[in-house]
């Protein structure tokens, strides 16, 4: 359910006038459902790598165990 008030002022749209009232509404819809995947998926990078500790500390020191070539 909508208010008539925001129906009105999408209708009067150029975009919905031209595309249609629903088209434009799934193409929002995708965009909101896009926006929050990422959401999601940023969140889930903060809870993992967050806290400051990086990888853990299985992975603790690998960085000093890499060989670098001389120049």
């Amino acid at each position: 359910m909508f208010d008539e008030q925001l129906l009105g002022r999408l209708d009067a749209d150029d975009e919905v006038q031209k595309d249609g009232r629903s088209a434009v509404m799934r193409r929002a819809v995708a965009e909101y459902l896009r926006r929050k995947r990422r959401r999601q998926i940023a969140d889930a990078y903060r809870r993992a790598y967050g806290d400051g500790q990086g990888l853990g500390e299985e992975l603790a020191g690998w960085d000093r165990e890499g060989v670098w070539p001389e120049d």
